[in-house]
């Protein structure tokens, strides 16, 4: 059997673990922001808390996502509406995410359509031939004390206010999501005061930087593929561009599973409780590769593409001049 075969296995939906996944993680999320809230003077509970409901935050965005794929429940009605439901906690409008997400699938490991990609990467040869400042501007961008804390910030409480896609996909939609978070914020601040909003400011800062975190490793690793057509290879751009972190039983349940990214993009038909399962089963069989932690935080020291090579690599030791020879990676 090819592993597209057996991956159809595990693309049945069920409406009961959706629901399970689904009502579970927004209990999870409303209980702990309440207790956080709740014993604002005791530093000692309300950070633990926060992190918990930043991560419940990261899992509602994971469950938002299924829906796009319409994978998490049986019916795209139900798909659509849940989708909806989730916008307002995960601050991005749904029909944007899912047109940007669709992009992102299309165009995954084409090096001629990297603005669909979410982490912007430069070729090694697209280095050598920029000036100071473009790679002064991508140094920073690729600084992680920069792309994951600002970055996340950037994305997910400002850029989604207004997508880049919004005339695309119809305003109508996006104003609605925003009147919206406005009035859960207003909520918050009616039943919570200042601690609510310094709480809520709080688990939307470690979300936004976990969702980063996430959407960085999801591509960018060594060993990772990029090609440009007519030889680029989508079931290649699916498996090899795509990692699969293993870190720990406790990450998976906190990310909904979606670290196993390659068999998600390989068949974004299984939902993302069955994720897990499917790529435990075939690893072995195909030669799925997994990354584990230290591999994780180095690949944070990668940057460009080397097309020679075909791996990401960090940026050159040594300064070669404008539009001169490849530099030593």
């Amino acid at each position: 059997m090819t592993i597209r075969d057996v991956t159809r296995a595990y693309c049945h939906r069920s409406d009961r673990l959706a629901a399970t996944s689904y009502f579970g993680t927004f209990a999870v999320y409303f209980l702990t922001l309440y207790l956080a809230v709740y014993f604002y003077d005791a530093w000692y509970l309300v950070a633990p808390l926060i992190v918990i409901n930043a991560l419940a935050g990261v899992r509602l965005y994971v469950l938002e996502h299924d829906c796009g794929h319409n994978s998490l429940f049986t019916k795209r009605w139900m798909n659509d509406w849940a989708g909806y439901g989730l916008s307002t906690f995960t601050l991005t409008p749904y029909r944007a995410m899912q047109n940007n997400h669709n992009q992102h699938h299309k165009f995954l490991g084409d090096l001629e359509e990297r603005r669909s990609g979410e982490i912007h990467t430069m070729t090694l040869r697209e280095w050598e031939a920029a000036g100071p400042l473009h790679r002064f501007g991508y140094r920073l961008y690729r600084n992680p004390f920069f792309l994951i804390p600002v970055g996340g910030i950037f994305v997910y409480a400002l850029r989604y206010r207004w997508p880049k896609n919004t005339m695309k996909i119809g305003p109508a939609g996006v104003l609605a999501h925003n009147l919206l978070l406005a009035a859960w914020i207003a909520l918050l601040y009616w039943l919570g005061g200042v601690p609510a909003m310094v709480v809520y400011g709080a688990t939307v800062f470690v979300a936004a930087c976990a969702g980063v975190f996430l959407v960085y490793l999801q591509h960018n690793f060594e060993d990772t593929y990029w090609d440009r057509r007519p030889d680029l290879r989508h079931d290649l751009a699916a498996l090899q561009g795509s990692s699969a972190l293993d870190l720990g039983w406790w990450f998976d349940l906190a990310t909904g599973n979606i670290a196993y990214h390659d068999i998600h993009h390989f068949n974004a038909n299984i939902p993302s409780y069955r994720l897990r399962k499917c790529h435990r089963a075939i690893r072995d069989e195909f030669n799925l590769p997994t990354i584990n932690w230290p591999e994780a935080i180095r690949s944070f020291t990668l940057k460009l593409w080397d097309e020679d090579q075909e791996r990401l690599v960090p940026f050159p030791r040594h300064h070669t001049r404008f539009g001169a020879g490849k530099a030593a990676a």
